[in-house]
């Protein structure tokens, strides 16, 4: 389980630091005792100020998808860049296939109830009914409705063909071939409009479940408020349509993530004030005590409001100073609960081992002395990494990371001052012997003469005769006189290191099975419109994934017959790919190739194919905004393919890598793939190496500031290994609780990962601290000062962000998975390997070795 380590290393002790840290706390609570008012009333002043920053929360929400979400150097977005300025938008013109970005649009989708078929009446009538219903929308009292507003075609509004299309064949609908249609002069792609079909051996319609309907606008400037006015007034006749008797109907705008996220941004405030009530009460639960002077109901009341307090100054300060307010943003607080609930469990624990009859002063600079320096090493390396994080590529991560640094900066100041103050001032109402609730000075030994009651309710101050400190909690006490011997057997260290081994195989396997993905509205409430409109769209439409554009982004010489068919081979490759239907394909260059077959044009010369374009545009004008053509060279051109199959987020992660791959292998011409979906899916590419870096560069920063800190190489180095063993131990279990690994999850991952530091740097540096002779007796030394706390740190960690659990927004329920999840493991850690493995990879002491050394003298 350990290395074996020279005797000289072991003995070497990196306190260079450490040692004067130690001292310095020391000074300080002495400080705090003496003058505990100053520095309890300034922390409140403080968080009174910073906390009227919340009154700009309002102004600071920036929850864009798209900027937040997606990586800030996403490639997706050069490609983007790069098509709006070759490709410009033909107002006059709207094609869906050749958008770069969805900016103004509806749409709906209707599913038939009882599985009818929704291309027939009852059903279908009710969607026409619908639809009229959405065309006469009207905005600015009555003056512009969808028809002065939509995006427009050849003069005309863009229509939803299908419907025309079940009209015409109404008493037929095996006149709908599926998925590509002829209807009038053209053909019509029906596979992102029809969903559910059923067709018979020649590709007619025989049934359908699902009709997509879309609603697009033109976005102009001039109209852009009364597009946005028209899309509120469409999700307001949607959610408040009740005349649909036999279909059921989801509805989406271009503007409803946004709407839905905004929403979610404060929805974590009431839980965050139920996860705080539930901290208080499990804290005052466990700090209770029977003796009416000894109980600390008030310390930890004040515990958890220091943590209240360093989140109202963390975030008001922010708030004051402009920085953006994001989603990931209200997962903070109960990260930062977590931390301050740790740092007030430890103290107090520190505090009941000092000497009842010492001073306050003299108590507070022993608590320091031994808390502080535990508390200082998880704080530091916190901060560190929440610094780190700064640097991300996704902006939420960013302003996530340093809202939370801001708050473990407040979370630690506030806990050396504000609670400090109060167990000071709380250690001068137990040097009084004054009663906890009424503060008045109560007998501290049993009266003879008065009630059991009495004696019960007003009697206190009792402690330990032999040590001078307070009575140890019973559950100290087990730890002390139970479990830690139990733990330290020798056959009870094999059993553990078995389980270990176990627990360390299982997990490294399922590491290798993470999944990654997520969907776009997994940001949006479960009963949200638009949850229930993807998760139709997922289920009915995933046949035919995205329509992307294939870039020639160089100038290519198009009439060379030779440089021609390589690039057409490339195309070849693309149709080849199992995620592609070969037989749904637009090309400009292979329509101009028919064109000039037809019309008997040598296209091969450069003349004739460039006098002969601008008469091919004009019969098929669409493909005019395909071709970047400029003087007598084409800078740019476009083709489509159609995807297929595209039912969750690991086929995105495939199509995405597998067109990137086809991409970069062709040798004809230099290409890039788009769509706009793409900027969402570049965040695949980054996840898994962000994850990885940040990982790796949280360990590294702990075992850096272990080493400076815990006076002990090897105790840091096992410090460190925990913090991977918890890594992989959480990785593995992720895949068996289904979570994936994506831009939300890695956030929670990385941060939480921060919590598995805790519970073995305060076992570690207790052991290393320990003045009891041999490795066992220090390790149940540690368990006795540390078990109970842990143990209340982690429960009451756990007991606060369930109610995460029941949240209806899936970034919270992910954040309580993966929390529980470290602090479990985390506790788990710090309770027995790591005792275990201190114990094993550490030598006798110095006192141990040198009683030896006498006793071999005496023998010679």
């Amino acid at each position: 389980m350990c290395p074996t380590v020279s005797l000289k290393m072991a003995s070497r002790r990196t306190d260079c630091l450490a040692k004067p840290l130690s001292g310095f706390f020391e000074k300080l609570g002495s400080l705090v005792g003496s003058y505990p008012f100053y520095f309890f009333v300034v922390p409140l002043i403080l968080s009174a100020a910073l906390g009227g920053g919340f009154t700009f929360l309002k102004d600071r929400e920036d929850n864009d998808f798209e900027r937040q979400f997606t990586p800030r150097k996403g490639p997706s977005k050069a490609t983007r860049a790069f098509v709006k300025e070759n490709f410009p938008y033909n107002d006059s013109m709207f094609s869906e296939d050749r958008l770069y970005e969805n900016d103004y649009f509806a749409s709906i989708i209707a599913v038939s109830t009882n599985n009818l078929n929704i291309l027939a009446n009852p059903a279908f009538e009710d969607i026409i009914r619908l639809n009229n219903k959405i065309l006469n929308i009207t905005v600015y009292n009555g003056t512009l409705g969808f028809n002065e507003l939509c995006a427009r075609a050849n003069g005309e509004c863009i229509p939803n063909t299908i419907l025309d299309i079940v009209r015409s064949n109404e008493t037929d609908q095996t006149g709908i071939i599926f998925p590509v249609c002829t209807h009038g002069s053209s053909s019509v792609f029906l596979g992102s409009v029809l969903g559910g079909v059923i067709t018979d051996a020649n590709s007619s319609v025989i049934s359908a479940q699902a009709v997509k309907l879309f609603y697009y606008l033109d976005g102009k400037e001039s109209t852009t408020n009364a597009s946005k006015l028209w899309l509120r007034r469409f999700k307001k006749l949607l959610s408040d349509e009740t005349d649909k008797k036999h279909i059921d109907v989801s509805f989406y705008t271009s503007k409803s993530k946004q709407e839905e996220i905004d929403s979610h941004t404060t929805d974590g405030f009431p839980l965050f004030l139920i996860t705080y009530a539930l901290a208080i009460t499990f804290s005052v639960i466990s700090c209770l005590r029977f003796d009416n002077v000894r109980n600390k109901v008030w310390v930890a009341v004040f515990g958890v409001l220091s943590s209240g307090l360093a989140v109202l100054s963390s975030f008001g300060l922010l708030l004051y100073i402009g920085v953006p307010f994001v989603i990931t943003v209200a997962n903070s607080p109960f990260l930062i609960l977590g931390i301050g609930l740790n740092n007030m469990f430890v103290m107090v624990s520190d505090w009941q081992h000092t000497n009842v009859k010492d001073s306050v002063p003299k108590r507070m600079a022993h608590s320091y002395k031994e808390a502080i320096m535990s508390i200082t090493i998880t704080a530091l390396t916190d901060i560190l990494k929440f610094s780190i994080g700064v640097t991300s590529d996704f902006p939420s991560v960013q302003w996530f990371c340093l809202y939370t640094t801001t708050s473990i900066i407040f979370c630690y100041i506030y806990t050396i001052t504000f609670f400090g103050a109060f167990l000071a001032l709380n250690g001068r109402r137990e040097a009084s012997n004054r009663h906890w609730l009424t503060c008045m000075k109560v007998p501290s030994d049993k009266q003879e003469h008065h009630s059991e009651v009495y004696n019960i309710c007003c009697v206190g101050g009792d402690y330990d005769k032999n040590t001078g400190a307070e009575k140890k909690h019973p559950a100290s006490n087990f730890f002390k006189d139970y479990y830690g011997p139990f733990l330290i057997k020798a056959w009870v260290k094999g059993v553990v290191i078995i389980l270990y081994v176990v627990y360390l195989a299982v997990s490294i396997y399922e590491c290798f099975h993470v999944q990654q993905g997520i969907e776009l509205y997994d940001l949006a409430a479960d009963n949200s419109h638009v949850t229930r409109f993807n998760q139709k769209d997922r289920q009915y439409f995933s046949d035919y994934g995205p329509y992307v554009m294939v870039i020639v982004n160089e100038k290519f010489p198009y009439w060379d017959k030779t440089k021609r068919h390589q690039l057409q081979g490339c195309m070849e490759n693309f149709k080849r790919l199992q995620f592609v239907d070969e037989d749904i394909y637009t090309s400009w260059l292979d329509s101009y190739m028919s064109y000039g077959q037809e019309t008997h044009l040598n296209l091969d010369d450069k003349d004739v194919f460039l006098k002969n374009i601008s008469n091919f545009f004009d019969l098929f004008p669409y493909f005019k905004q395909d071709v970047n053509l400029s003087g007598d060279a084409i800078h740019a051109s476009r083709s489509f393919i159609q995807t297929v199959d595209i039912a969750n987020a690991s086929m995105e992660i495939e199509m995405l890598e597998g067109f990137k791959t086809t991409a970069g292998g062709c040798h004809a011409a230099s290409l890039l793939v788009y769509n706009h979906k793409f900027i969402f899916y570049d965040q695949y590419g980054v996840v898994v190496s962000s994850t990885i870096k940040n990982v790796g560069v949280i360990t590294a920063v702990m075992l850096v500031v272990s080493l400076l800190l815990i006076p002990n190489p090897l105790c840091s180095l096992i410090v460190t290994f925990s913090i991977g063993s918890v890594i992989v131990g959480v990785t593995g279990i992720m895949v068996l609780w289904d979570i994936t690994l994506d831009s939300i999850s890695m956030i929670i991952f990385t941060v939480c990962i921060g919590f598995t530091v805790d519970f073995s740097a305060h076992m570690s540096y207790v052991f290393v601290s320990s003045k009891k002779p041999n490795a066992n007796d220090k390790a149940v030394d540690a368990l006795s000062s540390l078990g109970y706390p842990i143990i209340q740190g982690a429960l009451s960690t756990i007991l606060g962000v369930s109610v995460l659990a029941a949240s209806e927004f899936h970034t919270f329920r992910t954040f309580f998975k993966i929390f529980f999840l470290v602090i479990l493991i985390g506790m788990l850690h710090g309770l027995i390997f790591v005792p275990v493995a201190l114990t094993l990879c550490t030598y006798r002491s110095t006192e141990d070795k040198n009683k030896d050394e006498i006793i071999k003298i005496s023998k010679i």
